[in-house]
């Protein structure tokens, strides 16, 4: 009960988030976890539950269906392919993301994929991890010849999609890599992208002279295997491809038979169609290919900014009067 005598919003959080986030939210709210020693499960709080932060599970109509006091999702990201958003708008239920609370540690991870895949690290990295022989895609000893690679500075970036995280990563590699920078977006037109640091270009034009692509666009409908055999083709020869948004954006089969053939010299993933890919996925035992288990927005900055923000989101919404 508050102070007042009023009870306490309910508030499921199925996934571990930062610990002052939990603390905050405790300030006010009934706070149900999922997981630890006291693990609530869905069917525990649907009775009674008005709020869920939502990190990485998934909350579908039949769900919100079966919680008659739900109030607000806030999502604990950016993405909403967890959430049936059009079951909450029939239900009137609030669904709410932090675009801008990751968006720095997703786009230091874009980077880095982005310097390991140009340079062509896989199989250095490797063999300094496990040793020649150990790891089927490590150099041999002294080989160096195999870890040789290339310079971002004078290459042209293509950034597919020019929101916020694109424009960090473009910022980053036009002024501190000396890279050229070009963009597609689709929703901006060409000068806002000229503005926001990025020469704007046509979905082909940008992949025709993009050295290195980053790719930065939500999974939907029409971008579900946007860059595909036909995409990657029209790459440059020893292109590199870095995915740092949502698995199925680029076709995977796609991607290792452009990696088969020699077109493109590296690839770089922190998302995938499937996560984690099996373990018997071509990509997972190619030296060309890096892999990241969805860990963008993963640093410690990153977690209390995007959990403070949903936690404000479910603030507002629960604290207000209906």
């Amino acid at each position: 009960m508050s102070a007042g005598g009023a009870a306490r919003p309910v508030v499921w959080v199925p996934r571990p988030i930062h610990d002052a986030v939990v603390d905050s939210l405790a300030e006010w709210a009934d706070v149900r976890l999922g997981w630890g020693v006291t693990a609530a499960s869905w069917a525990d709080v649907a009775p009674e539950v008005q709020g869920v932060l939502l990190r990485t599970a998934r909350v579908d109509g039949a769900m919100m269906r079966e919680a008659p006091q739900l109030r607000i999702v806030a999502r604990h990201g950016v993405g909403l392919d967890t959430v049936d958003v059009a079951a909450a708008a029939e239900l009137g239920i609030e669904v709410t993301t932090t675009p801008a609370a990751n968006s720095r540690s997703v786009a230091e991870l874009a980077v880095a994929l982005l310097m390991i895949t140009r340079r062509g690290l896989g199989p250095a990295l490797a063999s300094a991890d496990a040793g020649a022989g150990a790891d089927p895609r490590a150099a041999a000893p002294g080989d160096r010849a195999s870890m040789t690679g290339r310079e971002l500075s004078g290459a042209t970036l293509g950034l597919l999609g020019y929101g916020r995280i694109a424009q960090l990563v473009a910022g980053i590699a036009r002024d501190g890599l000396g890279m050229r920078v070009v963009a597609h977006d689709p929703h901006l037109d060409d000068e806002a992208i000229r503005e926001a640091g990025a020469e704007p270009a046509g979905l082909d034009d940008l992949l025709r002279t993009s050295d290195a692509l980053t790719v930065h666009v939500p999974l939907t409908d029409a971008t579900r295997g946007l860059i595909s055999a036909r995409e990657l083709a029209l790459l440059p020869a020893g292109a590199v491809v870095v995915n740092t948004s949502r698995g199925g954006v680029v076709d995977e089969e796609a991607l290792v038979a452009a990696l088969e053939s020699g077109h493109l010299a590296g690839v770089g993933l922190d998302v995938t169609s499937v996560e984690p890919l099996p373990g018997d996925h071509p990509l997972r035992h190619r030296p060309d290919v890096v892999l990241t288990p969805h860990v963008g927005g993963q640093t410690r900055e990153a977690m209390s900014r995007v959990g403070h923000e949903a936690a404000a989101h479910l603030r507002r919404v629960l604290l207000s009067p209906r």
